[in-house]
């Protein structure tokens, strides 16, 4: 890979094109800004900074997923089955 770097993402060594942005990233990991949280070197980011970052040899990228689900809503007075 020309221009090739080395970050980690989730803890798990990546090969990446230099020049790439978070955005670019999440964009080749298949995931929606909207629904991600990025915390790049310890430093939570703003989802309007993700296609502003670039990434750097030996940057350390955590990736949170939201998920929808949880427990279901009980109206007043129902009780649990």
């Amino acid at each position: 890979m020309p221009d090739a770097m080395q970050i980690q993402v989730n803890g798990e060594q990546r090969d990446c094109r230099s020049g790439l942005t978070v955005g670019d990233l999440l964009r080749e990991l298949d995931l929606k800004q909207e629904r991600v949280a990025v915390e790049l070197n310890l430093e939570i980011l703003e989802r309007s900074d993700f296609d502003r970052r670039n990434l750097k040899e030996g940057d350390r990228v955590e990736i949170l997923s939201f998920i929808g689900g949880g427990a279901p809503v009980r109206q007043r007075g129902e009780t649990e089955a």
